[in-house]
């Protein structure tokens, strides 16, 4: 079955639906730097594919997925000294996916799902402030898997693990595996590895990708980026989301 977006369907189309056995999927990713070799929207195609892998799992569990369109604008300070990133306050952000969870539950969606591809702490944050605000209101339940959490980075990537991975060899690998016209590949090759980790230099104070050690907005080795990897990481990403989705609907499915 194709999969379904919702802003490509009428209203009598969603009318039609069984919108019980609905979840509505939505893409959060970010507008903010990924070094000299990869765009902007890296997180939103990301966040996208991740998505679209998820929906179709869910499809063969029997549940049906709907595609909102992708929020492509969040929290993003520590890219926000390069040019051409977008950051928005948190609480923007938390109202926003809160309302929409609200608008999940009023139009009778199982639950509204977040294929979510932007790691920025000020981000997480917003996200599960969203979840809270959701939850008050009697809103459609929330799932986002937290991709930070030790047993979910276990699936992942070395490197993703190491958290030396912002427009490293994990994003450059999926960014080939979906957009490879968007890389700049001769670029990538020729970029030197940054081995500092992300996730270190949060817990060290940093706040900033210069000063956790990423002048040029990346972290990882993007010269070993490879389309194989990148379409083996979106596959596994779609499988995490999905699961995330079946454990809050039926637990017993994710089993």
């Amino acid at each position: 079955m194709a999969i379904r977006e919702l802003a490509e369907l009428t209203w009598e189309e969603v009318r039609d639906l069984e919108r019980a056995r609905t979840v509505a999927i939505l893409p959060v990713g970010a507008l903010e730097a990924h070094g000299p070799h990869l765009p902007l929207g890296t997180d939103n195609l990301i966040a996208a594919a991740m998505a679209r892998a998820a929906a179709g799992r869910l499809e063969v569990r029997g549940v049906h997925a709907l595609l909102l369109p992708a929020l492509a604008f969040t929290p993003a300070p520590f890219g926000a000294g390069f040019p051409g990133t977008l950051s928005v306050s948190p609480g923007a952000v938390a109202t926003l996916v809160a309302d929409l969870a609200a608008e999940a539950a009023r139009h009778g969606f199982a639950a509204l799902a977040i294929a979510n591809a932007h790691l920025d702490p000020a981000h997480l944050e917003a996200l599960a402030e969203a979840g809270r605000l959701a939850a008050a209101r009697g809103a459609a339940p929330l799932v986002c898997p937290d991709l930070t959490r030790r047993a979910t980075a276990a699936r992942l990537t070395a490197e993703f693990r190491s958290g030396a991975c912002h427009a490293g060899r994990f994003e450059a690998s999926i960014v080939l595996a979906e957009r490879p016209d968007l890389v700049r590949a001769d670029l990538a090759r020729a970029l030197p590895p940054v081995p500092a980790s992300l996730v270190e230099a949060i817990r060290a104070g940093a706040r900033t990708f210069e000063q956790a050690g990423g002048p040029r907005a990346y972290f990882g080795a993007p010269a070993e980026a490879t389309a194989a990897e990148g379409a083996a990481s979106v596959a596994t990403l779609g499988e995490i989301l999905a699961e995330a989705v079946l454990a809050v609907l039926a637990p017993e499915r994710a089993r």
